[in-house]
């Protein structure tokens, strides 16, 4: 059975850097499509990126590109999202999801598996 788990989360100043980071265990990394999204209060849940087996082929939401860098390192079982110049709405409780295969798209309904999400915070 898959299950994902992210870490990374936490406060951070205006500005600043953090990277998440989500381990999935069960099963065979390498075989699944990874994004991540993230949900505030309020508001639908937000595509943030995706990236592909191979971890050749990546899909970032165009307001976040520049700033957001998504990755994975099949052997570590661990797929990662670099977020630089934070800002204020940047803040949510982020999400990993995963599906078998397939290209790196942007609707949560698309994946199968979720992990339980990890807390951002930005502090102004």
């Amino acid at each position: 059975q898959v299950q994902l788990e992210e870490s990374g989360g936490g406060m951070v100043q205006a500005g600043g850097s953090l990277k998440l980071s989500c381990k999935l265990t069960g099963r065979t990394f390498s075989t699944y499509t990874m994004a991540w999204f993230r949900s505030t209060p309020g508001k639908e849940r937000e595509f943030v990126a995706a990236i592909a087996d191979t971890g050749t082929n990546t899909h970032t939401a165009e307001s976040l590109k520049g700033r957001f860098v998504i990755s994975r390192d099949n052997a570590a079982s661990t797929m990662y999202l670099q977020m630089n110049s934070l800002n204020t709405e940047d803040a949510a409780v982020y999400f990993c999801a995963a599906k078998t295969f397939g290209w790196p798209t942007s609707s949560q309904f698309d994946y199968n598996y979720w992990g339980r999400g990890t807390q951002v915070t930005v502090s102004s």
